[in-house]
């Protein structure tokens, strides 16, 4: 008899929130993301819950009737009990005081805005209140970012284990984040978010000493800052090694990979450069900046950079966390914005990405649009999205032929701002021709006496800062011309 040692995929329920101003094809979607980020964790996703609601407002967001609902499938009473305290401080009294009177005017705003959307699950749909059989969920994951006391209540009323948004962006970050630098970005990350989520649990460290509870909780929270202090002290000294790295580069052509997560940029990259950049199929697999020549080698190099992918409502405390990975997409020459063509919110994947680009100063950057994963789509939808964006370069990773037209596209853009001149090198120059070689194009060469002409095609100020270096004269296109 075979004995299953498996442990078992803990089961989730994701709930959506639809506001006055948000459509159900939004939420859903939303949703439909939310879900891969779920997957990502390894959990396994059995349904989901949407409402129509004035705001996120509220004790425990959802209304009586779905709160019931969802506790149903957890497990849960379905109904928020109280805590009773010993004694309250007074400044705890009018907190509650004041969360009933929110809770009550969020209550009465959202009556009218309340609909009865259909439990969606693997097993079909029901009945107004026949729930049919419980979905057995371990998990709660709300598709917006809850505060910590609607946490917590959610969680004694459903009996479950509750998640919002940014809680399982910050938990994916954390797996994924190999690095010193990105362990360090993810931990500030993480801890700002647990910061205001410390409760009086009696279980931190100023309870071991002894403390009241609004002491422990004051040295708790005192601990994390410090934390995070340290840590950004550390980052510093990271991102002044990671400046230094890219004042060394910043003489060469550079090409920044930038999208959506999950949108093919490790797949781009490993064709573009040959590398063995890590790829798979996972939100946010890749989140350091990682940096490549081209290949086959170009004249100039022209290097790739692969940056973290971004993600619609990204925390705000994660892309100020990760503003020295995507300092890389600021310090580069052209952008490349890949999306996923199949997916049907690539559009809006675009457009997060531009904001996210945006916020670091680096959206008006040169940059083209690069529609991957082509192979996914049938003749008739290639042809739409090519007389919908004309400019973009449409391709698949899976197609070498693709990845050496781009490559060639990539290479043609620098190309566009070179002139063709020439450089003389005199014999005695040790090294100059080397250094020549690495730095511009050679279209040709004549050797004389002195020394040899080079017709060089190249940035005009590459060119005057090789020759200022070298203590060169300017070659005369006479010169190179007579025999």
């Amino acid at each position: 008899m075979t004995v299953d040692t498996r442990i078992p995929t803990e089961r989730a329920i994701l709930v959506g929130i639809t506001l006055p101003k948000c459509s159900e094809t939004e939420t859903h979607e939303s949703l439909d993301e939310l879900g891969r980020l779920v997957k990502t964790l390894g959990y396994e996703v059995v349904g989901r819950l949407t409402q129509r609601r004035g705001s996120f407002a509220g004790a425990v967001v959802l209304g009586a009737g779905k709160l019931k609902e969802l506790a149903y499938h957890t497990g849960g009473k379905g109904v928020l009990e109280r805590k009773s305290y010993a004694k309250k401080t007074k400044v705890a009294v009018k907190l509650e005081e004041a969360q009933a009177e929110a809770d009550a005017e969020a209550e009465e705003e959202d009556e009218d805005l309340e609909d009865d959307e259909d439990f969606e699950n693997v097993l079909g749909d029901f009945e107004d209140g026949d729930h049919g059989e419980s979905l057995e969920a371990d998990i709660v994951v709300f598709d917006s970012e809850l505060s910590p006391s609607q946490l917590s209540n959610l969680q004694r009323a459903t009996g479950a284990e509750v998640f919002d948004r940014t809680g399982v962006i910050v938990e994916i970050f954390s797996r994924h984040a190999k690095t010193r630098a990105a362990k360090l970005q993810v931990e500030i990350a993480r801890l700002r978010y647990l910061a205001p989520r410390v409760r009086l649990t009696g279980s931190g460290p100023g309870d071991k000493m002894g403390m009241s509870g609004e002491k422990s909780l004051e040295l708790d929270k005192r601990k994390i800052r410090d934390r995070i202090a340290e840590l950004r002290r550390e980052i510093v000294n990271i991102e002044n090694e990671q400046s230094t790295g890219r004042s060394s580069r910043s003489e060469q052509h550079s090409v920044a990979l930038v999208g959506y997560t999950n949108a093919g940029k490790s797949s781009m990259m490993r064709a573009l450069t040959g590398s063995s950049v890590l790829v798979e199929d996972k939100l946010f697999a890749t989140l350091d900046t990682t940096v490549r020549a081209l290949a086959p080698a170009s004249i100039p190099r022209i290097l790739v950079s692969d940056t973290v992918g971004f993600i619609k409502k990204l925390p705000t405390d994660l892309v100020a966390s990760f503003r020295s990975t995507l300092e890389e997409a600021k310090n580069a020459d052209h952008l490349l914005y890949v999306v996923d063509a199949s997916d049907p919110s690539f559009r809006s994947q675009l457009a997060t990405t531009q904001e996210v680009l945006e916020s670091i100063g680096a959206a008006e950057f040169p940059s083209h649009l690069i529609l991957n994963k082509m192979d996914n789509l049938s003749q008739s939808e290639r042809e739409a999205l090519a007389l919908e964006f004309p400019e973009a370069i449409a391709v698949s990773t899976k197609s070498e032929d693709d990845m050496a037209r781009l490559r060639l596209d990539i290479i043609a853009f620098f190309e566009d701002d070179m002139t063709d001149d020439e450089v003389f090198i005199p014999y005695t120059a040790h090294g100059a021709v080397g250094t020549l070689r690495a730095r511009m194009r050679v279209l040709g060469e004549r050797h004389t006496e002195r020394g040899t002409y080079f017709a060089v095609r190249a940035r005009p100020d590459a060119i005057v800062k090789l020759q200022d270096e070298l203590g060169l004269e300017a070659a005369k296109v006479e010169n190179f011309q007579d025999s």
